[in-house]
């Protein structure tokens, strides 16, 4: 019966294990304390499970000589893991991941190591049957603390990983060595930076052949994994995605990949909460243009202030784009949105022609990316007319400000962190349509002390369009975005609080009009943030 019941305890503790790993992964193996954070903003989640019971059961073990009690003692443990596994059923069934958990080598090796520590005291027990109620209660405490373990995993994999990780990075840096005449290209900012990174790549592969990293591939190990993969002798320029959460991982990731060129999307609040201050958002996403070497080409928006007024530190060539700003080198006028897209003119400084493109992306902030391709395409040596061609022929960015029709409404997908530039942007786009509109959103996260105040301002800024209804996904993080709505003047029974977004399509099919109905969803928080909140 007691081995029984081992082998019970640890089928628990793998089956919860993949949980674990998959916030593991989606807190980047704990960069900046992620993965710790989560657990303390979901430490009731985290630390409640039925494992406890079975930890209780064989505690009461050591406390009776009766054997048909122990064995009872025993039975209610299986049953308890039994429970466990059924709780964490329920668990992944309810929870909102954009992702399922990729089994990448790494996490193979986390296996291992998180196999050894539940294994071990099996193995003890099996070598000394004295010891078999202890390293029984041993091993049931470390199911119910399942999060805990796979961070021991993690911290045991440390050296590792670091002398794996480090041989990729030389690998991939004499790749780049070995390819003088590759043209590189980074691309940071707070918001938009994979938009404008697919939206380049579209327009520079009229004339060359372009390799930018993979969906929102942004940090070493994604750069690395990349070069080492997929970047051959053929391709002409790499355009290098670079995320930061603190000061100076933009300038470790230019060491890495050393760019010529170099694009800043905006310069916003994502990430305050692990950036400290504005002040760090600012000087950290600039660290890739001051970067760049004397002879490299940085494109700025002049339209954002914290560009506009920041005295870089660096004498290469500047490019400005804006909308607002006559004085730059490329600048959109008469620009117009509708259901089907945009349109706007372009001014290239020291060509009087104004230029028309059109694409079919949506939003504003679409424009200003289009513009930084523009600029540097045109600094490579495409024609206008080449870029009018490239422009109209831009696919739109999965998942980021998406109008496709599905579920049987007009689906408006803007579900990849949410911020408080992109979700004004994303209201605009929704303030456009004809027909019943709905906002869907939980929220935004990872604003610091911020964040309240951001949501808030968020409300208010839904109750300026008046959707005909807003439903809001999760009842923390969406309060102040309630109370930014009421004070606004927003009526309240047309607000309504769920749990799961999967209830937003129900409610949305649901709806009786006759007109056309568009829904759009603003973040898609993930598993790791609905029960937080906060990171």
């Amino acid at each position: 019966m007691v081995y029984f019941v081992y082998l019970f305890a640890i089928f628990y503790a793998f089956y919860i294990t993949k949980r674990s790993f998959h916030m593991l992964q989606e807190n980047l193996y704990n960069e900046n304390n992620r993965y710790l954070k989560w657990v303390k903003n979901n430490f009731k989640d985290v630390i409640t499970n039925y494992a406890w019971f079975s930890f209780f059961f064989v505690l009461l073990t050591y406390f009776t000589p009766n054997i048909y009690i122990i064995y009872f003692l025993l039975a209610c443990s299986i049953i308890s893991c039994f429970g466990a596994v059924s709780q964490e059923r329920e668990k992944r069934n309810q929870s909102q991941n954009k992702k399922p958990l990729v089994i990448t080598k790494r996490i193979k090796r986390l296996y291992v190591t998180t196999g050894i520590i539940y294994f071990l005291p099996l193995l003890i027990a099996v070598i000394f049957r004295n010891l078999r109620y202890t390293m029984l209660l041993i091993t049931t405490f470390l199911c119910a603390l399942n999060y805990l373990v796979v961070y021991i995993s993690m911290l045991i994999n440390y050296p590792i990983e670091m002398s794996i990780n480090y041989s990729y990075r030389r690998k991939a840096m004499k790749k780049l060595k070995s390819m003088p005449d590759l043209k590189v290209i980074g691309i940071t900012g707070s918001y938009g930076k994979t938009s404008c990174k697919n939206i380049l790549a579209d327009i520079l592969n009229i004339k060359y052949n372009c390799l930018p990293t993979p969906k929102s591939i942004n940090t070493v190990v994604g750069l690395i994994m990349t070069i080492n993969n997929q970047l051959s002798k053929f391709d002409d320029i790499f355009v290098a995605e670079m995320g930061a959460y603190v000061v100076g991982e933009i300038h470790r990731l230019c060491k890495l990949v050393n760019p010529k060129y170099g694009i800043i999307t905006s310069i916003g609040t994502a990430h305050l909460e692990t950036f400290g201050s504005e002040e760090n958002i600012q000087h950290g996403k600039m660290e890739l243009i001051e970067y760049l070497p004397s002879d490299g080409v940085g494109v700025l928006n002049r339209d954002d202030p914290k560009q506009r007024d920041y005295e870089l530190k660096n004498d290469c060539k500047i490019l400005w784009i804006g909308i607002e700003s006559e004085d730059v080198d490329v600048r959109a006028i008469d620009i117009k949105c509708d259901s089907k897209g945009t349109s706007f003119k372009c001014v290239f400084k020291g060509d009087k022609k104004k230029y028309s493109f059109t694409t079919k992306l949506l939003g504003r902030h679409n424009v200003y990316n289009i513009l930084s391709a523009l600029a540097l395409g045109y600094e490579l040596g495409i024609s206008p007319e080449e870029l009018i061609r490239a422009v109209k022929r831009v696919k739109p960015i999965p998942n980021r400000l998406e109008l496709k029709k599905m579920y049987g409404f007009n689906y408006i997908a803007d579900d990849y962190n949410s911020n408080p530039v992109g979700a004004k942007s994303a209201l605009d786009v929704l303030a456009m349509m004809d027909g019943y509109r709905v906002v869907v959103t939980p929220g935004m996260v990872e604003l610091g002390e911020k964040q309240d105040y951001y949501n808030k301002e968020f409300g208010s800024n839904i109750a300026d369009i008046k959707p005909d209804l807003v439903i809001l996904v999760g009842s923390e993080n969406t309060k102040a975005i309630h109370k930014g709505l009421i004070e606004n003047g927003y009526k309240e029974k047309n607000i309504q609080v769920i749990e799961r977004v999967t209830e937003a399509f129900q409610i949305i099919n649901g709806i009786k009009t006759k007109k056309e109905i568009y829904a759009l969803f603003e973040n898609d928080l993930t598993d790791s943030y609905i029960k937080g909140g906060k990171k």
